[in-house]
């Protein structure tokens, strides 16, 4: 089997296994407990927290666990809302973001908080002007992703961090798919929230992480205990919280030789497709973006199909996000690239990772020419 929907989900690394192993089995006390079983379960998890902090250049008391990046985006659109709750609040977020922004988004409007939805541009990038002309006296919070989930495209942030910066407009950036993919210093983006998910990063699923500054008040989460600064009650996800923080290190040691593997293996799989399909179309920014993640749309055929034949063949691929998979709809990423409803349903997303070899490019294009040749035959 060749796995290309890492930006799916990725296989837990080999040292993140290892090391979260002890914490589930002989090392498996409550964190919140004061005897020793406790105590090293409490040090594994605050030295998690400092490897997190590290890679994206924040303090490790600003880190916050939660289950995943969908419960810290909720989370973020929520809390702001709530410190704003008895005021006139306006959102800014883009057309092309994760179902967890965009749903807490509709939810908020229920309730009478304005948002605007800004378009992005035929290669998936929000306009830094448009993000200016769009706010107004009551705009609260910018919501914007730092790389795209289905066609990896990877917005201005550092510029949109410099336009608000002083204007007193929080600003969140959801960095599920680029935490451990490319490099971030929160300081540098001027972000005050940030939020990824460990197994994005070859780290165990149930364990996402929030960065928020450390000077912003925010709302609990879940009410209870002390755990997580007061801000998320409940018995930690220790072992997951553990494989996290190696997985993260492991990731950012390997980072720059890794992206230039993935890039190439993406740009021999573009080639490679393109000499036997040759009107085969690159959706999304292919400079400004993800190493290892590229969506193709082949005109005439179905996605969905393709992507089962190539199943068959031994080949994961997706044709959107894994969140939006099973239903007959298509991708909103795609359709606000302006493309058709059968164009939007045309395409694959092929997204390499830290377990891929260069030497499976050639039976992923030849699995991709197959399959589709056998498509068009049956049209």
């Amino acid at each position: 089997m060749i796995y290309a929907d890492n930006a799916a989900t990725t296989r837990i690394s080999d040292r993140a296994f290892e090391m979260m192993m002890p914490f589930l089995r002989e090392q498996y006390g409550n964190a919140s407990s004061q005897y020793s079983l406790g105590a090293k379960a409490k040090r594994a998890m605050e030295q998690s927290r400092k490897q997190l902090a590290a890679a994206i250049g924040a303090d490790p008391l600003e880190i916050t666990f939660t289950s995943g990046g969908s419960e810290a985006n909720s989370w973020v659109l929520r809390g702001v809302a709530d410190i704003y709750r008895n005021e006139p609040m306006h959102i800014i977020t883009s057309a092309i973001e994760h179902h967890s922004v965009l749903n807490a988004c509709h939810a908020l409007e229920q309730g009478g908080v304005k948002v605007s939805f800004l378009p992005v541009d035929h290669a998936g990038r929000v306009s830094v002007e448009d993000i200016e002309a769009a706010i107004n006296s009551n705009t609260r919070l910018v919501s914007i992703m730092l790389a795209n989930n289905e066609i990896g495209t990877v917005q201005p942030i550092e510029e949109i961090g410099r336009l608000l910066k002083g204007k007193g407009i929080l600003f969140h950036t959801d960095a599920v798919q680029a935490v451990g993919h490319i490099p971030i210093d929160v300081k540098s983006l001027n972000v005050d929230f940030l939020t990824a998910s460990a197994h994005k990063f070859n780290g165990a699923k149930g364990t996402g992480i929030l960065y928020k500054q450390l000077e912003l008040e925010f709302s609990p989460l879940v009410f209870g205990g002390q755990q997580e600064h007061g801000l998320r009650a409940g018995t930690e996800n220790v072992a997951g919280i553990v494989a996290a923080g190696y997985a993260i290190e492991e990731s950012v040691g390997e980072m720059a030789e890794r992206a230039k593997r993935l890039k190439s293996m993406v740009e021999k799989t573009v080639k490679g497709i393109k000499e036997k399909i040759p009107f085969v179309r690159i959706n999304g920014d292919y400079e400004n973006r993800l190493p290892g993640t590229v969506n193709l749309g082949f005109d005439n055929i179905s996605g969905e199909s393709l992507m089962h034949l190539l199943d068959l063949k031994g080949v994961c691929v997706s044709t959107s996000s894994a969140c939006n998979s099973g239903k007959d709809e298509p991708s909103h990423v795609l359709i606000a690239l302006g493309l058709s409803e059968q164009q939007a349903k045309s395409a694959i997303r092929i997204s390499y990772g830290k377990y891929n070899c260069t030497d499976e490019v050639e039976n992923v294009v030849t699995a991709v020419y197959d399959a589709y040749t056998k498509l068009i035959a049956n049209r």
